[in-house]
């Protein structure tokens, strides 16, 4: 079977590529940038192709630890729980407001994903959910960030309702909780509306496996 990319009608051969194309990786050299609030590394590491030639990179890597993300919703009223809040690096590219719809989510410091998922939940929704349901695991960024977010859903009823939300004031969190249709979350997602990634995701994951 021929490969190749077209150009005009034509296909332009071009390799074949192993499934491996890097490996024998070793780590020779770890700089500390930045120390602030989390880790920024500068990596250099030595790794041989697959055609036998060594080559010598860098890259930075900013590492603030792994997370979980969650998403409520409830079958009965079809509806889905969403967070707002201001997030400077959006404001900083594109976002004119800076405000944003997100699944709620949150670091796991010292907690499991699943103790993390429902804490959040708690903290920045105020509905205290008492088992959650665990769907993938996903890199948010591999080119640069070391972090790996564990997604969940879960089902939300009123009786459920142990706070008005808005996330840890000593954090100045100050999010805005919203109860919205999920037609209205999907179609939001269609138009480009919804421009975070686990929401996006989440969003996704209910419609495609029928939940609601």
């Amino acid at each position: 079977m021929k490969t190749g990319f077209a150009v005009d009608g034509k296909i332009i051969p071009c390799p074949l590529r192993t499934a491996n194309t890097i490996r024998e990786i070793k780590i020779t050299k770890t700089e500390q940038l930045a120390n602030e609030r989390y880790l920024l590394k500068k990596i250099t590491y030595d790794y041989t192709k697959a055609d036998g030639t060594k080559k010598t990179q860098d890259r930075e890597i900013y590492d603030r630890g792994n997370a979980a993300t969650i998403l409520l919703y409830n079958k009965e009223k079809r509806t889905v729980i969403l967070t707002k809040q201001f997030r400077l690096s959006t404001f900083l590219n594109g976002n004119d407001s800076g405000m944003l719809l997100e699944a709620c989510a949150g670091l796991l410091d010292y907690d499991s994903p699943e103790a993390t998922a429902i804490r959040e939940a708690e903290e920045e929704t105020g509905y205290r959910v008492p088992e959650v349901k665990k769907i993938f695991d996903a890199y948010s960024s591999p080119g640069g960030l070391a972090e790996l977010v564990s997604y969940f859903i879960a089902e939300y009823s009123q009786e459920m309702k142990v706070s008005l939300g808005g996330g840890v004031p000593e954090e100045e969190e100050n999010i805005e909780v919203i109860e919205m249709d999920f037609d209205k979350a999907f179609q939001m997602l269609l138009n480009g509306e919804l421009k975070d990634a686990k929401t996006v995701s989440l969003v996704q994951y209910l419609r495609l496996q029928g939940i609601l």
